[in-house]
């Protein structure tokens, strides 16, 4: 078989991702915070790009600043594949496009100043607070070595999550040095802490708050199973000893602490900002986008006036102007695309969950992202883009966009229901239900199906684990 090389014209259409398509897909998936990161970024990159600072109205009353908000919107045409941008920029029609700041808005009412101290003092961690404790012992060198290892070897929890063995080689000394050390440090505040596992733990508090009764002692070290799953009768009938003694007992062990450190977590909130507001207005809904903090951009007006005479601008300079004012108007039409889509796709959602917005979570409805990309003219994947980590809040509580795409649960009565909506109703029946005697699974299942939900009863244990519910021996109460 013999190889030759031909040449050959061949025609096609690629899918070429232009610059300008490239950000404005980052964009439109970035949340909101993320979108603030990238223009602070741009911002100290770009010199052609500037924020806008707020003024009096009367100075916003200027020629270049006239243009209203709906006109800058027309202008504004959306990002396709097919938009080239040519080395031949009328910069002078170009740049006054995007270089209206809009109207600035300010309000009226004051507002309480913040609690610097709240954000400015540093809460204490579980490692300096038992780390300070070790240093009033007044410890040798080799102590305050071996109890700084250990210290350094805890989890977020209290434990201790390294051997004995493996600290005495690090030491290099006995185990029984670090054993007589950790034993020290495990009577700390809070008392339970360096503790090896959950029997230890319980054991060094029921000792030092004088609650070690041989029987609270023997439940700790060998029932601890039983005694998860609440299973006291099993107890009662082992140890050879009355109910109620051991619900006596078990209510002291279940006073104890089983995670100590947990006081002391360093772990702040992370509070979520949302992108945009819904609000009920008599009896319609206003869709409002987050623009707090959000800084307005425009064209830097020195590199404006440089590139209408850029005829003698020579060389390099002419290319790296023409780059960066590219850039930064690709950017701010960039922004503009994305609070109209996110816009778009909100009023979408508002009109398939109207019910949910008015009545709440049990009248949420089941949607897919083709149902919203076909009813305002997208893609499912640039739907999938604008509703992932963006949040709406609504007269319902914050929710993630993508909470309102749901799979529907089949009914033998009326319409589909969304798999949401069933999750509730199974939290609000195990939530009604007789502490004393809780509704298994199954019977939770046969209580669905009374009310047209016909779902098995692994798929209520499914719900129920995304919950964060326990199980019923685990929810029963004595």
């Amino acid at each position: 078989m013999a190889f030759e090389l031909k040449q050959q014209l061949k025609l096609s259409q690629p899918l070429i991702m232009t610059p300008q398509l490239q950000m404005a897909i980052k964009l439109l998936q970035q949340n909101r915070l993320e979108l603030m990161e990238t223009i602070s970024q741009e911002l100290e990159d770009n010199p052609a790009l500037e924020e806008v600072q707020e003024t009096s109205q009367d100075e916003q009353k200027t020629p270049e600043t006239e243009t209203s908000s709906d006109d800058i919107a027309q202008k504004t045409e959306e990002v396709t594949i097919e938009e080239k941008l040519s080395n031949d920029v009328d910069w002078s029609n170009y740049l006054d496009e995007y270089n209206s700041p809009g109207r600035a808005s300010f309000e009226l009412e004051k507002r309480e100043t913040p609690n610097f101290e709240s954000f400015i003092v540093k809460k204490e961690s579980l490692n300096d607070h038992l780390l300070w404790q070790l240093l009033m012992l007044n410890p040798t060198p080799k102590e305050e070595e071996i109890g700084s290892r250990i210290i350094g070897n805890l989890n977020r929890d209290g434990y201790l999550e390294s051997t004995v063995e493996d600290l005495a080689k690090g030491c290099d000394t006995s185990p029984e040095e670090i054993e007589r050390l950790l034993l020290s440090m495990q009577t700390f505040d809070p008392i339970g802490v360096c503790a090896r596992n959950l029997k230890e733990c319980l054991l060094t508090q029921s000792i030092h708050f004088n609650l070690d009764s041989p029987l609270i002692t023997e439940i700790i070290e060998n029932h601890l199973s039983h005694l998860e799953n609440k299973n006291y009768k099993a107890i009662s009938k082992i140890l050879k000893v009355s109910f109620d003694d051991i619900v006596a007992a078990v209510q002291i062990i279940r006073s104890l602490e089983p995670k100590p450190g947990r006081q002391y977590s360093d772990e702040e909130p992370q509070y979520i900002q949302p992108d945009i507001y819904v609000y009920k207005y008599g009896n319609d809904f206003v869709i409002t986008l987050n623009d707090d903090g959000m800084p307005k951009l425009r064209l830097n007006s020195y590199y404006r006036n440089a590139m209408d005479g850029y005829s003698k601008i020579s060389g390099s300079t002419k290319d790296y102007l023409q780059d960066k004012m590219r850039s930064a108007a690709w950017l701010i039409k960039s922004i503009h695309q994305r609070q109209r889509t996110i816009y778009k796709v909100m009023e979408s959602i508002l009109s398939f969950q109207r019910e949910f917005f008015e009545k709440g979570i049990s009248h949420l409805k089941p949607m897919v992202l083709r149902d919203v990309a076909e009813n305002i003219g997208m893609h499912e994947s640039t739907i999938s883009r604008v509703t992932t980590n963006k949040y709406a809040h609504t007269p319902q509580g914050i929710f993630e966009l993508k909470y309102f795409f749901n799979s529907s649960i089949g009914r033998t009565n009326g319409e589909d229901m969304a798999s949401v909506s069933v999750m509730d109703k199974i939290r609000l029946i195990i939530e009604n239900e007789n502490a004393k005697k809780p509704f298994s699974d199954d019977k939770i299942s046969k209580l669905l199906k009374e009310e047209s939900i016909n779902i098995a009863r692994r798929t209520v244990a499914k719900y129920r684990e995304m919950l964060g519910i326990l199980s019923s021996n685990k929810r029963r109460q004595i």
